[in-house]
């Protein structure tokens, strides 16, 4: 009885403390409870009612049902703090945490917090993974982060924090994760790589942090120890790539992404890295051969991109088994295709000087899904590729491919894209392209193309009604030989979007079919023979039409009617406008006989008084411009560099404001040739919106407003009396006049109608058909003038969706004729290189004052402004290493241009674009010397003598032409302003007199004091003294005379070869 009694009571006894144990375990600590409530308050908005409602101990006494509160099960305490993804709101105290000392886990990402991290996370000596990334927290990474000795995870990602990284990386030993991408973090990436230990995997790309990967081995050494992810890419790195002794330290490296950078160099060879999968160096200043130990397997690589460089050479073999994605695009590759293709599934080859037959195609043996071989030199046919069974995308756009389409579709069934526009292919087009179930876009414009549109007895009525089936969406036959009618078959494509036949001999009426196409955006069928009437209730989602130059009649339906008169003239005469307007641009032409003949008489009598007054009129203006000539030669003489040649031309410090001011109240006199004869510029309303671009030349100093108004109204030759000087000073010390966001006033743009009755008489000539638009929307364009140069005027053109353009309305009598123009400025729309801005489209109009060059318009400031803008000041000076970037770049362009056989004929800084924040140049006024007669050509580089960039055997020459050695010159210049902010056009006295920009630097220089030459702003600091030396000595090596002068690719390297 005892015995039973007492094991009754030690077991009660027994429970009784487990219970009181478990209870003390699992009690909050109160410190722990005010530190989540505290940090609570900084929470502002909880979109899913899943923090504020919850964390309340009045309603839930127990932490554990906390949303993203975690306990140690054994301590009680706190040791994970997870609200990812949220959506929450608030300014973050971090401080308030400081309490929850055993803290492992701490992650906010997700959310839209802000605030500045505090040093106080550092006080966490427990934490081990700390994610805040995308939030919007900003300032810097506070220093006490790096005493979080026990951290392996940390990421920042997606904020905005900025600034340098703290020192003392090396302590967190424990690290294995760094992402710190997507901020605008800065700093030397070699220290930063050398501060690093054991961690296997790095991100810091879309930061500004610089310098060269050219290290010593012992700096990188921890870290290639372990390191299996790097991505650097989007950054501001330059000079080097790896040394190859350090790059074979990288034994377990897997990603290594440094894509659009400043590295230059040739690469090392990569054979020691037996687990390289993932190589992407695109958008640097590669050059030299493709390593083939890349491509022949060596390597188990499974994507190479080294697109956007400078390599050379031929790529002859690809027998890599694990290479998947490869694109080499975007280089100077030459010789034929590759022989052998074992493996790939794309494939971009693109914009290269690859040539010689495709027929060595059938030799590859991948399972190709993407090919694009497009922009390169390729020739033959391609009736013996038959083998590509997966192919999805195939583009050939831009070659030299002869011969009769055959039916890919056969041989291809899952075809989705097929571009193979501008070739030289003929025959018929195949039917099954109008049967397929993938085909999604079909592109086979400007070839030889004959036959009807094969669409009449397919099977498109049976397939591509259903639903089930995929449906064309993107159909451009274009600029062919087309013939026959339009079949109503059309009708049943149902998810066209984009229909594109204009330049063909298609006749016959429009199939009322064309309504069903409910999806349609471009509608495109101009420069055809089409009769009859326009289809009725045509998609509402069009905004894209053009039926001109063709013989419709009737109405214009009521949904077309917000279309540009251009959409449907000249042609279609028989057209019924609406509000019943005649089906011609010009109600006179539309006057009945007798009164006609009426008005004969007096039209006569008109003609005289203003033929009499015309006279009058250029026989002042003669005298005025002879005078303009004789002050512009004393000005010549005399030293200074203003002048009325060109609008970016420098005024020196020494040189006088214009007298010859444009004041607004001042009407223009409409005496100049005109692109209307009813209606010239009569608006004087001003606009100050964009910046310049293209020519980037600015308007008058001391008046910086823009003139606006219609495109198709202004007179450009009107403004042959306004002086155009220099946007910019020519070295620091005045108000620089250029900048629009000086003033502060401004007027709107008008739009001004256009009534000349042969506004629509010229031509548009697209250069890249990604762009497109009618004449008489450019005409109603508003547009604004930015400034006159030695080409003629500069317009910003707004579209009717949009899209702005910069308008150079090209001077009279100095551009080629017709034909010659066609071929050169076809020529000068090739170039593309995501560093130029590239022409659009050209006008040529029946008077020989209407010819039009049309490129983007780009936001952003010219290198001049960036030099020499003062007050007030928008911009921070360009440090060094900014500098240096931007010269390297120039070069780069230069030897894009170069390499194809095209001097640039017209660099100058106000042609040197840099886009924010990086700084990254766009060249713009490229090779329109070739656009020019020789008295162009004169005017143009007699533009650059006065600026003070012409090369000395240019000034000699009796026919002067721009040449790769004077761009080489015109570099060393620019060299030397970057170096010293002065312009080229500066008179500066010293012992040895008044001197020019480039003997001024030669002197310093030859008297050992070339020091005393550089900016101020970046040579108060010892820091890069031996990279401004070398600047300096490869500037004096481009004004050298031209026998002794190096090309530009050595110029190219040489600055590469700097290092910071």
């Amino acid at each position: 009885m005892n015995l039973s009694f007492s094991f009754a009571f030690s077991f009660y006894l027994l429970l009784l403390l487990l219970f009181l144990g478990l209870a003390s375990a699992f009690e909050f600590d109160p410190s722990e409870l005010r530190s989540l409530l505290e940090f609570k308050k900084g929470i502002k908005t909880d979109p899913f009612d899943k923090v504020l409602p919850l964390w309340n101990p009045d309603t839930r006494p127990d932490p554990t049902s906390w949303t993203g509160v975690t306990l140690d099960p054994n301590s009680g305490f706190i040791v994970s703090l997870n609200l990812d993804r949220l959506g929450l709101v608030g300014n973050l105290k971090f401080h308030t945490l400081t309490p929850l000392k055993n803290l492992q886990n701490l992650s906010l990402s997700g959310n839209i917090f802000t605030g500045r991290i505090e040093p106080a996370l550092g006080l966490i000596p427990s934490l081990q993974h700390l994610d805040l990334s995308h939030n919007q927290f900003f300032g810097t990474i506070p220093g006490r982060i790096t005493d979080l000795y026990g951290l392996n995870y940390m990421n920042l990602s997606g904020n905005k924090l900025e600034g340098g990284l703290p020192g003392g990386f090396r302590n967190l030993q424990q690290l294995r994760v760094l992402d710190l991408h997507n901020n605008v973090l800065r700093g030397d990436i070699g220290e930063l790589l050398s501060e690093l230990r054991n961690v296997e995997h790095v991100d810091l790309s879309y930061n500004e942090f610089y310098g060269g990967l050219s290290v010593a081995v012992e700096n990188v050494s921890s870290l290639a120890n372990t390191v299996r992810f790097v991505n650097l890419s989007h950054n501001m790195l330059n000079g080097g790539f790896f040394k190859e002794e350090a790059i074979g330290l990288f034994k377990n490296l897997q990603v290594l992404d440094l894509g659009d950078n400043l590295i230059a160099g040739e690469l090392p060879s990569f054979g020691s890295l037996p687990g390289l999968q993932v190589l992407r160096l695109g958008k640097n200043l590669l050059f030299g051969p493709v390593p083939v130990e890349l491509l022949e397997g060596f390597v188990p690589v499974e994507e190479l991109d080294l697109s956007h460089n400078g390599f050379t050479g031929s790529v002859r073999l690809i027998n890599s088994t694990t290479l998947k994605i490869l694109n080499l695009s975007s280089n100077r590759l030459s010789s034929d295709l590759p022989s052998s293709l074992r493996s790939c599934e794309t494939v971009d080859l693109s914009s290269n000087m690859i040539s010689g037959d495709i027929s060595v195609m059938q030799n590859w043996e991948a399972s190709l899904v993407v090919l694009d071989l497009s922009s390169n030199l390729l020739s033959g046919s391609l009736s013996h590729l038959s083998h590509f069974e997966d192919l999805n995308t195939f583009n050939l756009r831009n070659n030299s491919l002869v011969g009769i389409l055959p039916s890919l579709l056969d041989t291809s069934p899952r075809l989705s894209v097929v571009e193979l526009s501008l070739n030289q292919l003929s025959g018929t087009i195949p039917g099954s392209f109008f049967t397929s179930t993938t085909l999604k876009s079909l592109n086979l414009s400007g070839n030889h193309f004959t036959g009807p549109i094969p669409l009449q007895g397919s099977r498109v009525n049976e397939l591509l009604v259903m639903s089930s089936y995929p449906q064309m969406e993107s159909l451009d036959l274009s600029n062919n030989s087309l013939t026959g009618g339009l079949p109503s078959e059309i009708g049943n494509i149902a998810g066209l979007k984009l229909l594109n036949l204009a330049d063909n001999e298609l006749s016959g009426q429009l199939p009322s079919e064309l309504s069903k196409l409910s999806n349609l955006e471009y509608l495109d069928l101009s420069r055809n023979n089409f009769k009859g009437k326009i289809p009725d209730k045509l998609s509402t989602s069009l905004n894209g039409f053009n039926v001109s130059y063709n013989d419709l009649s009737g109405p214009v339906p009521e949904n077309l009617r917000g279309f540009p008169r251009s959409s449907f003239s000249p042609g279609n005469t028989l057209l019924i406008f609406p509000n019943g307007m005649p089906s011609t641009d010009t109600p006179q032409d539309q006057a009945p006989d007798h009164v006609k003949h009426h008005n004969s008489k007096g039209n006569i009598k008109v003609a005289i008084i203003i033929a009499s007054v015309v006279a009058a009129v250029m026989f002042v203006f003669v005298l005025l411009a002879y005078h303009l000539a004789q002050l512009k030669e004393f000005h010549g003489r005399s030293g200074f560099t203003e002048t009325t040649i060109g609008s970016d031309a420098k005024l020196s410090r020494l040189s006088r404001p214009s007298p010859y001011k444009f004041h607004s109240n001042v009407q223009t006199p409409q005496t100049s040739l005109s692109f209307s004869n009813d209606h010239l510029l009569t608006s004087n309303s001003r606009s100050l919106s964009g910046q310049q671009e293209f020519v980037t030349e600015i308007v008058e100093h001391g008046a910086p407003e823009r003139v606006a108004a219609s495109l198709a109204s202004v007179n450009p030759n009107l403004l042959d009396n306004e002086p155009a000087t220099s946007g910019r000073k020519s070295s620091p010390g005045s108000p620089l006049p250029s900048s629009p966001h000086f003033i502060e006033s401004c007027e709107q743009p008008v739009i001004l109608d256009v009534y000349s009755p042969d506004r629509l008489a010229g031509e548009l000539f697209f250069l890249d058909t990604s762009l497109t638009f009618t004449i008489e929307e450019l005409s109603r364009a508003p547009a604004e003038v930015l400034g006159r140069g030695s080409h003629g005027t500069l317009y910003k053109a707004t579209l009717r969706n949009g899209h702005m353009l910069t308008v150079k309305w090209l001077r009279v009598g100095l551009v080629k004729h017709k034909k010659e123009f066609a071929k050169e400025v076809k020529k000068i729309g090739s170039v593309r290189h995501p560093d130029f801005v590239p022409v659009r489209a050209y006008y040529w109009g029946p008077r020989e004052q209407e010819r039009l060059l049309l490129a983007d318009y780009i936001q952003c400031d010219s290198l001049a402004l960036h030099l020499y803008e003062t007050t007030p000041r928008r911009y921070s000076p360009l440090s060094f290493s900014q500098r240096l970037k931007v010269a390297v770049e120039v070069a780069q362009c230069l030897l894009h241009l170069h390499d194809r056989g095209l001097p640039h004929g017209n660099l100058k800084p106000t042609n040197i674009l840099l886009v924010d924040p990086d700084y990254h140049v766009f060249l713009t006024d490229y090779c329109l010397h070739r656009l020019m007669t020789p008295l162009g050509i004169a005017e143009q580089i007699l533009n650059l003598g006065a600026l003070g960039y012409r090369a000395p055997e240019l000034a000699s020459a009796s026919k002067p032409v721009p040449s790769f050695k004077a761009d080489v010159y015109a570099f060393g210049v620019i060299l030397m302003e970057l170096l010293t902010r002065r312009s080229a056009g500066d008179i500066i006295s010293g012992q040895s007199g008044a001197v020019d920009l480039t003997d001024w630097v030669r002197l310093c220089d030859q008297e050992g004091r070339g020091m005393d030459c550089i900016d101020r702003d970046i040579a108060s600091g010892e820091e890069h003294t031996k990279a401004m030396d070398d600047l300096l000595a490869i500037s004096l090596r481009c004004i050298l005379p031209v026998n002794e002068r190096p090309s530009i690719r050595l110029v190219f390297e040489d600055l590469c070869s700097i290092s910071l």
